[in-house]
C-alpha cells in the first residue's frame, strides 16, 4: 500500500480548474517531486495535501484513510516553505524546538532533540543566533531542521531554494539529499526547476495545466518523455516537425521538416500517417568540420551560425544547406582549446539512430 494516496483529486477556482482529475501514489521513504511550469497546479496539490485547501472532487488517503476534513495541525505533516517562515525573535534553537513545544513536549525532552537536530544541520555554533543574523542557506537549514524535528510522516516542501543562488542551491540539493537519506521521511517537493527535480528526485510527476502529463524515474523522465510537451520542458531539446511513413518491427521511417527521411527506434504505439515530432538532445548530436575523408552519406552538412560558451561546455546552434538549426553540445575538453568552433566553420552534423525519437504532439 502507498503511503499516500491522490485519487482523481480536482480544484476549481471559479470557472478555472487548477488541478484536473489526479491520481498519484507515493511510498514510504520516497523523494517524489511535483515538476512544471508556474501555473500548472503544483502547488495547489501540495496545499490541498497539507490540508489548507479542500479539494472539489477526489481523496487524499494517508495509509489508506482519508484525510477529507482533517485540519492541517492535525495531520502529521510538516510544510517548508520558500520565505523560511522562521519567527525572527526566536533563535535558532527555540526556531528548531517550537513544533515540539506546540507537542506538549517536556523542556528536557526540547533541549536533547534540538541539539541532535542542530548536530545533524550543522547549525550547533548558531544555536543562539537569530534568523536576521544568518544568510540565507542558514535560515533554509533552520527551516528544514523545524520541519524534521517532530518526525513527521511527510515533509512537503514549496519552491524551498528558490530564495537562494544558483551555487548555494546546488550546496543545498546535497544537504536535502543526505538530509531525507538520513531522516527516512516521505519528502514531496514542488519546483519548475528541471535540473533541481533531475538530481534530487527518485520519482517526478511532471504536471502542465492541472494534468499530469508523466510520472517516472529522472533519468526515463529526460531520456524517454511521453509526449512533446515533457520532451521540451525537461532540458533542451532539437524538435522538428515529422510524419511517420513507415512502421517495421525495430524502426520508423519519418520524414521530418528540414532534414528528409529519418529513421527513429519504434516507441509507442504508432502508426504510419501519425504526426508529432523527431527529437534529439543536443548531447546526442556530433558535429565535426567537413574533410574529404568524412563519407557525408546520412549526414548533414552545415555551417556554425552561432554558440554560447558556459564554461565545461559550449551550445553550437548549426544552420543546415536549406537554413534548419539544430543545436549540439559539445564538452570543452580539448587542452588549451576555449572552443572547437568558430561562427562561419563548415560542419558535418550526425546522431546515433538510438538517440533519437519519435514523440507525439
Amino acid at each position: 500500500m502507498a503511503l499516500l494516496e491522490i485519487r482523481n483529486v480536482t480544484k476549481r477556482f471559479g470557472n478555472f480548474t487548477a488541478v484536473d482529475n489526479i491520481s498519484i501514489a507515493i511510498k514510504a521513504g520516497e523523494f517524489f517531486t511535483l515538476l512544471g511550469p508556474s501555473g500548472c497546479g503544483k502547488t495547489t496539490l501540495l496545499r490541498m495535501i497539507a490540508g489548507f485547501d479542500a479539494p472539489d472532487g477526489g481523496q487524499i488517503l494517508l495509509d489508506g484513510k482519508d484525510l477529507a476534513g482533517l485540519p492541517p495541525e492535525q495531520r502529521p505533516f510538516h510544510t517548508v516553505f520558500q520565505s523560511y517562515a522562521l519567527f525572527p525573535h526566536m533563535t535558532v534553537a527555540s526556531n528548531i524546538g517550537f513544533p515540539l513545544k506546540m507537542a506538549g513536549k517536556t523542556p528536557a525532552e526540547i533541549k536533547t532533540r534540538v541539539a541532535e537536530t542542530l548536530a545533524e544541520v550543522e547549525l550547533t555554533p548558531f544555536a543562539d543566533r537569530y534568523p536576521h543574523e544568518l544568510s540565507g542557506g542558514q535560515k533554509q537549514r533552520v527551516a528544514f531542521a523545524r520541519g524534521l524535528i517532530n518526525q513527521p510522516r511527510l515533509l512537503l516542501l514549496d519552491e524551498p531554494l528558490g530564495a537562494l543562488d544558483e551555487k548555494l542551491r546546488e550546496n543545498m540539493q546535497r544537504e536535502l539529499i543526505k538530509l531525507q537519506a538520513e531522516a527516512g521521511v516521505t519528502f514531496i517537493y514542488v519546483t519548475h526547476a528541471q535540473n533541481e527535480a533531475l538530481a534530487l528526485s527518485h520519482r517526478i510527476a511532471v504536471m502542465n495545466q492541472g494534468r499530469i502529463e508523466q510520472i517516472d524515474e529522472p533519468s526515463r523522465i529526460y531520456n524517454f518523455p511521453v509526449n512533446r510537451f515533457v520532451a521540451d520542458f525537461i532540458g533542451k531539446i532539437n524538435l522538428l516537425s515529422a510524419r511517420v511513413l513507415e512502421v517495421s518491427a525495430a524502426h520508423l521511417k519519418l520524414t521530418v521538416t528540414g532534414l528528409g527521411e529519418v529513421t527513429v527506434p519504434v516507441s509507442g504505439h504508432v502508426k504510419a500517417g501519425d504526426e508529432g515530432v523527431f527529437a534529439v538532445r543536443p548531447e546526442q548530436v556530433r558535429i565535426v568540420a567537413q574533410s574529404p575523408e568524412i563519407p557525408i552519406e546520412s549526414q548533414l552538412l552545415g555551417k556554425i551560425k552561432d554558440f554560447l560558451y558556459i564554461g565545461d561546455v559550449t551550445t553550437y546552434i548549426i544552420a543546415l544547406s536549406n537554413n534548419t538549426l539544430i543545436e549540439a553540445l559539445l564538452p570543452n575538453s580539448v587542452p588549451g582549446h576555449a572552443k572547437l568552433f568558430d561562427i562561419g566553420d563548415p560542419v558535418v552534423v550526425s546522431w546515433q539512430e538510438q538517440s533519437a525519437q519519435f514523440l507525439p504532439d
